[in-house]
């Protein structure tokens, strides 16, 4: 099993909104394609899907 130990940041050349899915993929060694997919598919389920996405875009800093 590998450790990813990047800070998490979002970067602004793989940014398609904010950066946030993009962020959170480097953070852990996936594609950001797969992130956004999985973000997208749990906004089908109740909760608070894009509250949380606008704190992450508030609290994690630019790359």
């Amino acid at each position: 099993m590998t450790t990813y130990r990047t800070s998490l940041t979002r970067p602004r050349e793989k940014a398609v909104i904010a950066g946030v899915c993009a962020g959170l993929a480097d953070r852990f060694g996936m594609k950001p394609f797969t992130v956004r997919v999985l973000f997208l598919l749990s906004c089908l389920l109740p909760g608070p899907q894009f509250v949380v996405y606008l704190v992450l875009w508030v609290i994690i800093p630019k790359r």
